[in-house]
């Protein structure tokens, strides 16, 4: 962590720079999920976020930006700046950048700026782990990474915080890269590359999605019962990682209502067809899993409560 104030005689601006090493350290799993699950229970308060395609030209593709502001009300208020660049992995560049502004939300100084890829990526697994605690068997043992991006490893690690995961399978459209990631956590799990998702989606607990991708990658012809769905990806109407038969056959559930408007997975699905969110799931509202045989599936798009619960934790344990 980092520091840097403007003139020690004075009482000027003093900012505090936490970066993506420091947040890893203080970040473990057991404690972000039981945040956020207090954190949805809580009087938090999270505008709609703001929304932004930017053509760029130079890669045929848009890029995205995101402003995601949240409060709570006289103790801390957050706002995330984030691009989405598509193409960014042809210069072994991370997808998603930005910042994370934390301010006191008594008297308005800021409190410290962090590096909001590590916390979107932390914070975005913790979610899905936390979905996972209500909708997956509490016996699955067995999960299908899809996706070789930053959030990989965290979902694999994130999952296994809420279930006894000890099996892994990992598939990416570079193989190499699903290789990598294998030998990342071979000390934690039994884990394994695959080149194709149907050798294997048949046969594990739990499927994790987090893809750029614009075609479905999970059939619903490959599903069993009892499987649990984690969608990640898809945070825009053109995005897709499921397929229709997939997205019939299983009971849907979402991080909240902005998954119905951004998500292309989401695409005609009505708010009468979604069974519960991590409001209602986490408020004692729904139950989650209502028996063994039903398939889950859980679409997430990211929600500002979610930074501003693990901001608010790293600012706990450091400041």
């Amino acid at each position: 962590m980092t520091q840097f104030h403007s003139d020690p005689s004075t009482k000027g601006l003093l900012l505090k720079i936490i970066d993506k090493n420091t947040i890893e350290k203080v970040l473990d799993y057991p404690s972000l999920i039981n945040a956020l699950r207090e954190g949805f229970k809580s009087e938090i308060i999270a505008p709609v976020r703001h929304h932004h395609d930017i053509r760029n030209p130079k890669e045929g593709v848009d890029s995205t930006l995101l402003i995601m502001p949240a409060w709570e009300e006289s103790e801390v208020l957050g706002v995330k700046l984030v691009t989405v660049s598509p193409n960014n992995s042809k210069y072994n560049l991370p997808s998603i950048n930005g910042l994370y502004l934390l301010f006191d939300a008594h008297k308005g100084d800021v409190l410290a700026v962090l590096d909001a890829k590590v916390l979107t990526t932390k914070r975005t697994a913790a979610a899905s782990a936390l979905a996972s605690s209500y909708l997956s068997r509490k016996d699955a043992s067995s999960m299908l990474m899809v996706g070789t991006g930053n959030l990989s490893c965290e979902l694999i690690l994130a999952h296994a915080s809420v279930r006894p995961i000890n099996r892994v399978f990992v598939w990416g459209r570079n193989l190499q890269k699903a290789e990598k990631i294998a030998d990342q956590l071979r000390n934690r799990f039994t884990i394994e590359p695959v080149e194709n998702i149907d050798d294997v989606i048949s046969d594990v607990d739990i499927i994790s999605c987090a893809t750029l991708s614009r075609e479905p990658l999970i059939a619903g012809k490959q599903l069993q019962e009892g499987q649990h769905i984690d969608l990640v990806g898809s945070f825009k109407p053109d995005m897709r990682e499921a397929d229709d038969e997939a997205r019939h056959m299983a009971d849907i559930y979402i991080d909240t209502s902005v998954a119905l408007r951004e998500s292309g997975d989401l695409t005609g699905v009505d708010e009468e067809d979604i069974s519960a969110d991590l409001y209602q799931l986490t408020k004692g509202f729904h139950s989650g899993r209502s028996d063994e045989r039903q398939i889950t599936l859980f679409k997430s798009v990211g929600h500002a409560l979610e930074d501003l619960v693990a901001a608010k934790l790293v600012k706990e344990r450091l400041l």
